[in-house]
């Protein structure tokens, strides 16, 4: 029963990568005629969808659980600053793939920030395991850090998917 909630609600988000990064590629036509709050509400159900996947894999118990959520809910709200840096990243390499205008200037730039936004993830990750280890024991962290892992890897591949290789 626990492993097939798990594979649905990963569908939710494997579903949920993939309409961001179609609408992120869409042409403009299509996007203008969708309220420009479709994207807020998908990323509500992800995070939604992705505390559900947390919750039914952690076994917290009583007072774990109480010590976890607060740390867990900031970590996801400085995980949402570089969530929206990935974000402003494609829509400005979406924009110069859909008008061919990306030089080499603008790829430095694109690259530059790729990479200083998977070491902020990496700080962040870093941060957040001591906090993590005054709330629940050193498995439980581990597990937590490998379900935040698994998500995020399965949103980025899916994400990734949808974004075209550089002309």
């Amino acid at each position: 029963m626990r492993t097939r909630t798990v594979k649905t609600l990963w569908a939710l988000f494997i579903v949920t990568a993939c309409v961001a990064a179609m609408v992120t590629f869409s042409t403009p036509a299509l996007t203008q005629d969708k309220p420009a709050d479709n994207m807020q509400v998908l990323r509500e159900k992800l995070k939604a969808d992705k505390k559900l996947v947390v919750a039914a894999n952690m076994d917290l118990t009583e007072s774990e659980a109480k010590g976890f959520w607060p740390v867990y809910d900031q970590y996801q709200k400085d995980l949402d600053a570089i969530n929206q840096r990935i974000r402003k990243l494609v829509e400005s390499y979406a924009a110069d793939y859909r008008a061919n205008t990306l030089t080499d200037e603008k790829a430095k730039k694109l690259i530059d920030e790729a990479v200083s936004i998977e070491m902020a993830e990496a700080t962040l990750k870093a941060s957040a395991v001591p906090k993590l280890r005054k709330v629940l024991p050193e498995k439980k962290v581990a597990r937590y850090l490998q379900i935040e892992n698994k998500i995020r890897a399965v949103v980025k591949y899916e994400f990734a998917e949808g974004v075209p290789l550089v002309n």
